[in-house]
C-alpha cells in the first residue's frame, strides 16, 4: 500500500497546478493549488525588487516557492501557470525583471501584475469595491460596477506610501526628535525605537536614520505599536494619523469612481492593518464620517489567494 503522501503526489499529476505569489516589501507569500483547492503555502523575506534588489528578490522568491512546493508534494516543473503581484508590477521594466527571476524556479506561463490587483481579486473577485493595502508601502485601488478603476497612493516611500509601515516608522522617529527639540518627554517611543535599532544614544539614532543605505523604517512598526500599547501619546498620535492618511487614499478612490450613491464595500490588507486595531478603527471611522454608505469588511484579505485565483483563470480577464 502506498503512503498517503505518495497518493497525494500521484493525484497532482492528473490535474493542473497553479501558483499565486504576493511579493511584498517585507514578506513573500506563495500559495500553490489545483483547480479547486490549496495544496501548500510558503513564506520568506521580501521580494519587491525596487526595495530589496534583484539578488534578495531572487533568494526570497526561490525560498517561498520551494517551501510551497514541498508542502504540496509538487515539483515546480508541474506548475502550469503562475501569477505574481508586486508593487510596481504594472511597469514593464519591473515585470520583466520579476518574470526573468521566476523563470529560474517555475515552468509554464508567468504573469506579473500590481499588488493591488491580486488584493482586489482576493477581496471581491469580479465584484466592485475598494481595497486599501498598508504593508511596507500603501495604496488604495477600486473598481465600480461599470468596470472603471482608480488608484491613489503607492508612488514609493520617498514621495508617497502614506500610512504605510515605512511612513509610520519614519514619522515615529521624526516625532520623537521633535519632542526632544521642544524639551518634551520622549516617553516610551524613543526608547523602543533605539532598542529596535540597537543604539543607546540619540546621536547614534540620528546617524542611523540618515544613513546610506537607508534604514528599514518599516521594521520599526512593532516598536511603535509597543510604545502605543504603553500609552505613549506620541506613538498613538502617529498611529492615529496613519489611519487618517489611509482613509484619505480610500476617499480619493471613492470620489473618483463611486460618489455618494448606493452601498460600497471597502476591505483592507497588509501588516499595518492586521497588526494595529487602532489604525483599522480610525481608518473606518474616518471613511464612514464622509461616506456613510460604506460597508466595512471585517475580514483580512490575503492577496496571495487572489494571485492564485488569477493564475487559475489565466490572469487576464
Amino acid at each position: 500500500m502506498s503512503a498517503p503522501h505518495e497518493e497525494a503526489c500521484d493525484r497532482t499529476t492528473l490535474v493542473s497546478i497553479f501558483l499565486g505569489i504576493d511579493g511584498g516589501g517585507s514578506k513573500t507569500s506563495c500559495v500553490i493549488g489545483d483547480e479547486s483547492s490549496v495544496l501548500g503555502t510558503g513564506t520568506s523575506a521580501g521580494s519587491n525588487v525596487v526595495r530589496v534588489g534583484e539578488r534578495q528578490a531572487r533568494q526570497s522568491l526561490g525560498a517561498a516557492i520551494r517551501q510551497a512546493c514541498a508542502a504540496a508534494g509538487v515539483s515546480p516543473a508541474r506548475i502550469e501557470r503562475t501569477c505574481v503581484g508586486i508593487a510596481g508590477g504594472a511597469r514593464p521594466e519591473i515585470a520583466a525583471i520579476v518574470q526573468r527571476l521566476l523563470n529560474d524556479f517555475v515552468s509554464g506561463d508567468i504573469e506579473v501584475v500590481g499588488d493591488m490587483e491580486i488584493a482586489m481579486e482576493a477581496a471581491f473577485g469580479c465584484e466592485p469595491g475598494v481595497i486599501v493595502i498598508a504593508g511596507t508601502g500603501s495604496i488604495a485601488y477600486g473598481r465600480n460596477s461599470k468596470g472603471q478603476t482608480a488608484r491613489a497612493g503607492g508612488w514609493g516611500f520617498a514621495i508617497s506610501d502614506e500610512g504605510s509601515g515605512h511612513w509610520i516608522g519614519r514619522s515615529a522617529v521624526a516625532a520623537s526628535m521633535r519632542a526632544y527639540d521642544q524639551a518634551e518627554s520622549t516617553g516610551a517611543l524613543l526608547a523602543s525605537i533605539m532598542k529596535s535599532w540597537g543604539v543607546t544614544r540619540r546621536e547614534q539614532l540620528v546617524v542611523t536614520a540618515n544613513g546610506s543605505p537607508r534604514p528599514d523604517f518599516a521594521a520599526l512598526l512593532p516598536a511603535v505599536l509597543s510604545a502605543a500599547g504603553a500609552d505613549d501619546a506620541t506613538a498613538r498620535n502617529v498611529l492615529t494619523q496613519a489611519g487618517v492618511e489611509l482613509a484619505a487614499l480610500a476617499k480619493i478612490v471613492i470620489e473618483r469612481i463611486f460618489g455618494m450613491g448606493g452601498t460600497l464595500s471597502v476591505a483592507v490588507s497588509g501588516g499595518v492593518f492586521s497588526n494595529c486595531e487602532m489604525i483599522r478603527q480610525v481608518f473606518y471611522e474616518t471613511v464612514l464620517a464622509e461616506y456613510p454608505n460604506v460597508l466595512p469588511s471585517q475580514t483580512f484579505v490575503d492577496p496571495a489567494n487572489g494571485a492564485l485565483a488569477l493564475a487559475r483563470r489565466g490572469v487576464r480577464r
